[in-house]
């Protein structure tokens, strides 16, 4: 039986999720109503939430609206008046609709939130349904920020969005579908610093990992990627397209292009065979005479790991909510 912290610095158990009980499983389509959950949801996610605290078990929770939230923490606050909580790392994973009220709550049991792109993809379903108004809080990272709430950002890749970081930190700094329609005023949206902070720093909370990752600094792993334009100065429409020219893991050039495609090792198999990534390679491939992220650009550095081989393939893309 394996146990949070096993495993090494390249693949660890850190504990219990992202489902924990069918019942308690609000899916995320908004092009369908949201969904009510049953009445069988606080018993069974009261034993599971249980369990895992009684064994110092950390755990994370698929929780989109706001109306589920409310149910999960009811069941939380119950379990930790007979069984503390006393620092146990705990999340949400998503959040989009969380009001002011259940993020206090949050707070209050020192949980925190890994907030994903979602939104990027299906922004327009959501303004449709909901309406612009209540899209533009949709999640509320800055006030979860403000709260001193815990909050790593991510992709959910690849079910319901890319695996491309670059796509979440554009809808973050710019606040834009993919499709480029404004969803947030510029009060809930992150700087490119900020937006950064919470694929690095802020993700390496919720595994314990804050002083071993998330940085380029003397006692930290020294896993970097040299960009393919700088991050920080490029249009907000061009972060899209950023790529990684050099990943270097565990002191390893593990994927090369460009100008240092000779230092790059042989590909990783594509796995399963039939997969089209085999056939059209990597992420996306602009055509020649559109515009893209990498004239005169320079390179930049970035402690992020790339998501492609050599070959044009996916290479590590990790868990499937956020990356550390």
């Amino acid at each position: 039986m394996t146990k949070p912290g096993e495993g090494s610095d390249f693949y660890r158990m850190n504990g219990a999720g992202e489902m924990l009980t069918f019942s308690a499983a609000d899916f995320e389509d908004f092009l369908e109503p949201r969904p009510d959950l049953p009445p069988s949801l606080e018993p069974e996610l009261t034993r599971v939430v249980r369990l895992l605290v009684e064994n110092r078990w950390p755990f994370r929770l698929h929780a989109t609206y706001d109306e589920s939230i409310s149910r999960f923490i009811d069941v939380f606050e119950a379990v930790n008046r007979e069984v503390p909580f006393d620092g146990l790392r705990w999340f949400f994973d998503h959040a989009e609709t969380v009001t002011e009220w259940n993020l206090d709550r949050i707070k209050a049991l020192g949980g925190g939130i890994a907030v994903q792109h979602r939104m990027a993809y299906q922004g327009e379903y959501f303004v449709a349904r909901y309406g612009a108004e209540a899209a533009a809080h949709t999640p509320p990272i800055t006030k979860m920020l403000s709260k001193g709430i815990a909050v790593g950002a991510g992709t959910d890749a690849t079910r319901v969005a890319s695996y491309n970081p670059w796509v979440s930190l554009y809808w973050m700094a710019a606040g834009k579908t993919v499709g480029g329609m404004p969803l947030y005023p510029e009060a809930n949206c992150l700087d490119r610093v900020e937006a950064l902070r919470r694929y690095t720093t802020g993700s390496a909370w919720f595994s314990g990992e804050e002083t071993k990752k998330g940085a380029i600094a003397p006692g930290q792993l020294a896993d970097l990627a040299v960009l393919s334009a700088d991050y920080f100065s490029v249009p907000d429409e061009e972060i899209k397209g950023i790529e990684s020219l050099l990943t270097v893991v565990d002191g390893k050039i593990v994927y090369a292009a460009g100008e240092f495609s000779s230092f790059c090792p042989p590909a990783l198999p594509v796995l399963p065979d039939w997969s089209p990534v085999s056939t059209y390679g990597g992420y996306h491939r602009q055509l020649p005479n559109a515009d893209t992220a990498k004239g005169g650009q320079g390179h930049a550095f970035l402690g992020l790991l790339a998501g492609l081989s050599c070959a044009g393939t996916m290479w590590g893309a990790g868990c499937d909510c956020f990356v550390f």
